[in-house]
């Protein structure tokens, strides 16, 4: 039976949540292999001038521990 470990990581991005997504995925998959999936847990922002400026995922990475 497979081990599953899961990382909590935050991605940024200035175009949208989606993008702070992938870009969470692209930066543990760097570095992390196995990856089988990711969960969103809280969507923020940075707003100035009234306007989202930088939009936050904080982000569960899931993957299959090798033996």
């Amino acid at each position: 039976m497979p081990v599953v470990k899961v990382i909590e990581l935050v991605g940024q991005s200035e175009r949208s949540w989606e993008d702070a997504v992938k870009s969470a995925v692209a930066e543990a998959a760097r570095t992390v292999r196995n990856i089988t999936g990711v969960e969103v847990k809280n969507w923020t922002g940075e707003v100035e001038g009234g306007t989202i400026q930088t939009y936050r995922a904080d982000v569960h990475v899931a993957f299959v521990v090798e033996n």
